[in-house]
């Protein structure tokens, strides 16, 4: 089952058997020997492509669900003698500014070195999906404060205002405070209109009852932070993702500026050992 999710994940028999680490004529055999056993074709392939068929779905799905399962075994039974192994995947946004995770994960690692730590970066909402799905173990979020994690459990890391940040030369960037409707002319740079990165600053200008353009739509921080020296854009960030020794950005606190919450967020319903070490080490 294991070299079948390879060679369904990698598209290719050659990097399914790297990844392995037994030779292609060894997995090739084992895969055949597993398709006539089944009585199906779990792939199409040529020399130069590989597909999954109808009949590779649906028998992936469960080898996925038996593979996560035998692994789990060996993880709980590992720990009811007192050591932590099998796999810790943990989900950060973008804007992380409450934990210093590099130094919690090696904390992490050194305590537990027979856990293997997985880092996947992406937005709330599917980091919340992923967790109730069981794909993840435990996450970072961002959201507004009128939008806490449903279906997680969750604690609050940090709650904090977003200040604007202007060019360095833009007319509000020495003022000491502002108010969204000065901003109102401003083109923005935002994370991507419906998800929770942009919601928060979203719902505080209708709260205000002020409209504003975002023109360029990131991901990345550093880009939205270049894109607002070049004085193409404004933004609204966590003042914790803007380092020090810019001086080509200012960051102004606004006054009813939006208010963003950070929460870690990991399953209640059966959390595996490595994540309940992992929050164990979590500052409260």
């Amino acid at each position: 089952m294991r070299y079948a999710v390879a060679v369904a994940e990698e598209r290719s028999f050659t990097r399914a058997a790297e990844r392995c680490l037994v030779v292609q004529s060894a997995l090739s055999h084992q895969i055949k020997a597993l398709e006539r056993e089944l009585g199906v074709r779990l792939f199409a392939r040529t020399s130069r492509r590989v597909e999954v068929t109808a009949a590779g779905e649906a028998f992936l799905a469960h080898a996925r669900a038996s593979l996560e399962a035998a692994e789990r075994a060996k993880s709980d039974a590992a720990a009811a003698d007192g050591l932590i192994r099998g796999t810790l995947t943990l989900g950060l946004i973008p804007t992380v500014t409450a934990l210093d995770v590099p130094a919690l994960l090696g904390a992490f690692h050194r305590a537990h070195p027979e856990v293997r730590i997985r880092l996947r970066g992406g937005g709330s909402d599917d980091f919340i999906a992923a967790i109730g799905a069981g794909s993840m173990d435990v996450a970072v979020l961002g959201l507004s404060d009128s939008t806490p994690p449903n279906g997680v459990s969750s604690r609050v890391i940090a709650r904090e205002r977003l200040v604007a940040v202007l060019p360095a030369r833009h007319r509000l960037a020495r003022r000491r405070r502002l108010r969204l409707a000065e901003l109102a002319e401003e083109p923005f740079v935002d994370f991507p209109d419906g998800g929770p990165g942009r919601l928060q600053t979203d719902l505080a200008f209708s709260a205000a009852g002020v409209r504003r353009e975002v023109a360029f739509e990131a991901m990345n921080v550093e880009l939205m932070l270049d894109l607002v020296a070049q004085g193409l854009v404004v933004a609204m960030l966590s003042p914790g993702v803007i380092p020090t020794g810019r001086d080509d950005v200012r960051a102004v606190p606004v006054q009813d500026g939006p208010t963003r919450v950070e929460y870690l967020a990991w399953s209640g319903f059966n959390p595996t050992p490595a994540a309940l070490a992992f929050l164990k080490g979590v500052p409260a």
